[in-house]
């Protein structure tokens, strides 16, 4: 069974909009690393779109520093699941995902594999209320937002969770990693 892990870049006031964390070359490696411990990658529609937006070949000469394109290459290369009910199509080496999200999803993991991997916010939220992820890692990057989204609002239920990993980052962001007590 491959387990699901999810990552996302957080602020230590609970902002998770990619444009207000620290962007640089080892955050990036580290992304990298994640990125290869999954067969594929699941993603809710809007962080398709962006991902896609900002990582899909061919990119424009001299939008992104050089050091971010072995994470674009991987990212690019990925195969993908893209769960969205008002897609009717997608490419980008994607398939679409519809119907039960519990039932696709333990689908999903019922093949052999190294994993799945999943970012994002409300998609997160929704595996998170079924109990379907296996890992969960926090990027707390040491800024104040001021402003939102934040993580698992609306959440029914806590979900009580086991440090098994830190990892600190030369800019001072900090990367934990939790599983779920069980």
């Amino acid at each position: 069974m491959r387990p699901l892990r999810y990552s996302i870049n957080v602020t230590l006031d609970g902002c998770c909009d990619h444009r207000v964390g620290l962007v640089d070359e080892e955050l990036h490696r580290h992304a990298i690393e994640n990125l290869e411990r999954a067969d594929a990658l699941l993603f809710g529609r809007v962080t398709y779109e962006m991902m896609e937006a900002a990582f899909r070949p061919p990119a424009s000469t001299g939008v992104r520093p050089d050091w971010m394109e072995p994470f674009a290459r991987t990212i690019d290369a990925a195969r993908k699941y893209v769960v969205s009910s008002t897609l009717d199509r997608v490419d980008w080496n994607a398939e679409l995902v519809r119907g039960d999200l519990g039932q696709a999803v333990r689908q999903l993991k019922q093949e052999s594999g190294k994993g799945l991997f999943v970012g994002g916010v409300k998609l997160p939220l929704a595996l998170a209320e079924l109990g379907l992820i296996d890992e969960y890692e926090f990027v707390i990057h040491p800024v104040l937002a001021g402003h939102g989204p934040t993580l698992f609002a609306g959440l029914s239920q806590r979900v009580d969770l086991r440090l098994v990993s830190r990892l600190e980052f030369g800019s001072g962001v900090v990367a934990m990693r939790y599983e779920p007590r069980r």
